[in-house]
């Protein structure tokens, strides 16, 4: 009787894990790794409009990079709506998470109200800001919905037209404010219920036994909630900032849609990824080389910025019972 080898067993097994992983491999190749190396490259050539031909500059466009002051301008603008944006982000799904995780509350149909907290993230972000845009629109006969309210209400814009007072729709994007905070609360909006799904996940994962201590004890829910929830959930709220931080850097779709596609009035809703557009792509510059320079920009202070907030907020204390141990 012949005996089975369990090492061809093995090999026929592996082989068939790697066909199974092949094609994520090739996609990722394909659409992904490939794409970064070359615009890797291509930040140091100088490649632009229609040529297929170009040549390597070294640095030169790096050093253009830091001396743009638009480029500047637009991490700034960057840096104003997403912190607009994440400060009640955190704030209400942490509300919310604690609510709904309240051993004493047990609210009733909390399982359909988080369904429909997380509903907005399963929108898409054009979709929204077209439909935000013409909420607001502006035009001469005031069809948009906001500006027939507001002309309901009798508030117009007054301009003196001939030296006659005429009455007009309000244009709601000539505001640099309104402008910053539409698009802080569309972002703020769709992913609050996402934050706090993740924060949710991160209080079921304290030991139940915890809070039931703190009951007997007699602790209220805001005493259980500060002193038991808010220290545990440091590393779930850290991972929060990091990864929200991320997507702030890369927010283009409703800054790009809302208004002109290049971030007016101003130029104050221009964020990184819409200006990066805009030289590679938008309105005949097609500056690829320049382009390929922005997003490494973008990544580099990305990174920096990632490192930052973990370095200062980390849990130190555990850092330093580490070296105690070790020592």
């Amino acid at each position: 009787m012949q005996k089975m080898n369990p090492l061809g067993h093995e090999t026929r097994t592996n082989r068939w894990g790697y066909i199974f992983v092949a094609p994520f491999i090739v996609v990722f190749c394909v659409f992904n790794l490939w794409p970064t190396l070359y615009t890797f490259i291509l930040s140091f050539t100088d490649l632009r409009g229609l040529r297929t031909d170009f040549s390597f500059v070294g640095i030169a466009n790096f050093a253009k990079l830091v001396k743009d002051q638009f480029f500047w301008g637009a991490l700034g603008n960057t840096f104003i709506i997403w912190t607009v944006n994440f400060i009640p982000q955190l704030g209400l799904a942490l509300i919310l998470a604690l609510w709904f995780s309240d051993l004493r509350l047990k609210p009733t149909g909390r399982n359909l109200f988080r369904a429909l907290v997380y509903m907005p993230n399963l929108l898409t972000a054009v979709s929204i800001a077209l439909l935000f845009r013409s909420i607001f629109g502006y035009n001469a006969h005031v069809t948009a919905p906001a500006n027939q309210f507001l002309r309901f209400l009798g508030i117009q814009n007054t301009i003196m037209l001939n030296g006659v007072p005429v009455k007009e729709a309000i244009n709601f994007f000539r505001s640099v404010a309104f402008s910053r905070g539409l698009v802080s609360f569309i972002q703020w909006w769709m992913w609050y219920g996402y934050t706090m799904i993740i924060l949710m996940a991160g209080i079921t994962s304290i030991p139940n036994s915890l809070y039931e201590s703190a009951m007997i004890d007699g602790a209220s829910g805001s005493q259980a909630a500060w002193f038991i929830t808010l220290p545990l959930l440091r590393p779930m709220m850290l991972y929060i900032l990091i990864t929200s931080m991320i997507g702030g850097m890369q927010m283009f779709d409703i800054p790009f849609q809302l208004t002109d596609m290049m971030g007016s009035p101003d130029f104050k809703i221009r964020t990184t990824t819409v200006y990066q557009y805009n030289i590679a792509l938008g309105r005949g510059a097609n500056d690829y080389a320049y382009g390929a320079a922005i997003s490494i920009g973008i990544f580099l202070v990305t990174i920096v910025l990632a490192l930052l907030i973990f370095f200062f907020l980390q849990d130190r204390s555990e850092l330093k019972k580490r070296k105690g141990g070790e020592a």
